[in-house]
């Protein structure tokens, strides 16, 4: 006999890096993750001052345009250097549109006039979910990941400024890490551990309520 089916969830993003890592993260739980691209769903206006903003201004135009829960998140890098720069605009640093390697070269050119050598820099992560639109006691977590900014692009895996993002417990940048291990430690992984321990503790609750 089949269990019930899982639940489907809109993921507010359109950045395909995030939509796979996410998705990889949550494998093992009872819910169908649906990318909003999926559902037509446009891209928000992210008017936000911080990431925890940008997250819920995210997820509840999700929520609304799929009318279904809805996770997103808002991530970026913060380098001590440059005043915390580029932060909640890492994804647009270059200008609207940029692409990861337009920003990446400017964050470069920035670090070089400072002509600091690996400085301290943090991705930092806010997640929300929201059961709907107007949900009144919306999820929202946050996470940072500590590390330094190298000056040589190194490895693959990943996207956005991983290739310069070092991290010291390993001894390389982020997109050298293993899919699986940067998954397990990132500022996404523990804002998502977060989110998911929030999660569980709301639907016992509920089920608690429901007796």
């Amino acid at each position: 006999m089949s269990g019930p089916p899982p639940r489907r969830v809109v993921l507010a993003t359109g950045n395909a890096g995030k939509v796979r890592e996410i998705c990889d993260m949550l494998a093992e739980f009872h819910l169908e993750i649906v990318p909003q691209t999926a559902v037509g769903v446009p891209e928000a206006v992210e008017s936000g001052m911080t990431f925890a903003e940008n997250a819920l201004i995210k997820a509840r135009h999700a929520a609304a345009h799929a009318r279904l829960p809805a996770i997103a998140d808002d991530s970026g890098l913060c380098v001590d250097i440059l005043g915390g720069r580029p932060g909640v605009h890492s994804a647009r640093y270059a200008g609207p549109g940029a692409t990861d390697q337009r920003n990446l070269d400017l964050l470069l050119a920035e670090i070089a006039r400072t002509g600091v050598v690996r400085p301290a820099a943090r991705f930092h992560c806010a997640m929300a979910w929201v059961d709907a639109a107007d949900d009144p006691h919306p999820i929202l977590v946050e996470a940072q990941w500590e590390g330094s900014i190298v000056g040589m692009p190194a490895g693959d895996n990943g996207f956005g400024y991983d290739p310069v993002f070092l991290v010291p417990t390993h001894a390389c940048t982020s997109a050298e890490l293993a899919p699986e291990i940067k998954n397990r430690i990132s500022h996404r992984a523990q804002a998502m551990h977060a989110l998911l321990g929030a999660l569980q503790r709301r639907f016992r609750e509920r089920a608690v309520d429901a007796r």
